[in-house]
């Protein structure tokens, strides 16, 4: 998807997590990969166009999604990098880009840093550009959050009902008092998992292995037990937003065509996301959770969003109070500090206290996905800073992207 060569995507993303336990088959004529973990478990991806790639076993497939229209081709101007305006800013995403000088490391693959508007500061690693679609991970719930959005300001979905899961709704079922918001909070005690850690020892996480060993991940989302009352406890799982993603392609036509002409129609062209691709399930389902790629321009239009409190162009996107409602801080979370599907600085938690010690400012809120994906929206300063790479550091390397946007932010201060 990112153009990126076998020998260092192997050497970045699968080398630290076990690689060599993997037995890996490339078949390019196919646009496929086979691989076998340590000889007792496999795996096939097949590569679709407008789908990206899919986890299908032999003699499943998933029918080629129609790309739809294509967004309009960017002029030349667009396509040049912006570089910083300043030595300052050129010193911050430097300190960004300084790699280590052994493992673990940071492989940032892009930056771009907004302010007013207006992209003040770009850098991409060697074989990146502008338009190179870079994994968000669990970046893509804060744009499952957006879709949402959508719905409820259209007047189709609230919040504070109950989800409409199938498989509660006989009577009885405890499931069937989970809300929306509890599912987007990651408050609706259900007992798969947690999605937290990204490290080998994950593929042994029920939550992990919905997402990669199954091909419905919302149909064992579905099945997973309460583990405490809704509302009660905060747990990261992607059951949670797998859950919201069926929703959504349910709500949008309940084919993978249907969703991504919702999204695009309703979200992604409205704010000019031209190199973003929502990968799905052999079930159809899009995986919410964690697989959308987007340019690092596109997760910085995304993130200016919702800079602007929803609105696009003079559209309003989202619904009135939606985005302070998103970065509102869940009870029980305090150990991460987490909103609706954003992580956020609004509140006195533990995490919160350490980020906004190392310089994130108190309004901030962000989507932030594993191994270092940061959309970081600052509306005070009217900034925001995107993010992208594979980062083996500390925390996901998040003292480093915490110190660049403090840094962008006194760079870019009227004088």
């Amino acid at each position: 998807m990112s153009g990126t060569p076998r020998e260092q995507a192997y050497r970045e993303l699968l080398a630290p997590m076990g690689g060599a336990l993997l037995n890996i088959r490339v078949d390019d004529e196919r646009r496929e990969v086979s691989t076998r973990i340590a000889g007792f478990a496999q795996s096939r991806a097949v590569y679709l166009d407008g789908a990206g790639c899919v986890l299908t076993p032999e003699g499943v497939t998933l029918a080629a999604v129609n790309a739809s229209a294509a967004a309009p081709k960017p002029s030349p101007e667009e396509d040049r990098v912006v570089e910083p305006a300043s030595a300052a800013l050129r010193a911050a995403l430097d300190r960004a880009f300084a790699e280590t000088g052994s493992t673990p490391h940071r492989f940032t693959k892009a930056v771009v840093i907004l302010r007013e508007d207006r992209i003040v500061a770009e850098r991409y690693a060697p074989g990146v550009g502008v338009h190179t679609p870079l994994a968000g991970w669990s970046a893509t719930k804060s744009v499952v959050n957006a879709l949402l959005g959508v719905l409820v300001r259209q007047g189709w979905l609230r919040m504070d009902a109950p989800e409409p899961v199938p498989e509660w709704s006989p009577s009885g079922d405890p499931r069937r008092a989970i809300t929306t918001d509890q599912l987007l909070r990651m408050q609706s005690g259900l007992d798969l998992g947690e999605s937290l850690r990204t490290s080998f020892i994950v593929m042994f996480d029920p939550s992990v292995q919905m997402i990669f060993l199954h091909q419905d991940s919302a149909r064992i989302a579905a099945a997973a037990p309460l583990g405490a009352p809704p509302g009660a406890r905060w747990n990261y799982t992607n059951a949670n937003t797998q859950l919201l993603s069926r929703i959504l392609l349910q709500q949008a036509g309940g084919t993978p065509e249907a969703f991504l002409a919702f999204a695009r129609r309703e979200l992604f062209d409205k704010i000019g996301m031209r190199d973003t691709v929502f990968e799905f399930n052999v079930a159809g389902t899009p995986i919410g959770a964690s697989h959308l790629l987007a340019s690092a321009r596109d997760w910085a239009r995304f993130g200016q969003l919702y800079l602007h409190d929803g609105v696009a162009g003079g559209e309003c996107i989202l619904p009135e109070g939606w985005v302070d409602y998103s970065a509102a801080a869940t009870p029980g979370s305090e150990v991460y500090g987490y909103g609706a599907g954003f992580w956020t600085e609004r509140g006195e938690g533990e995490g919160q206290r350490y980020r906004r010690a190392r310089g994130l400012l108190a309004d901030s809120f962000m989507a932030r996905g594993a191994l270092g994906q940061y959309v970081i929206v600052v509306p005070s300063e009217r900034l925001m800073a995107a993010r992208l790479g594979i980062a083996r550091t500390e925390r996901d390397d998040a003292d480093t992207v915490i110190k660049m946007v403090r840094e962008a932010i006194e760079a870019t201060r009227p004088r």
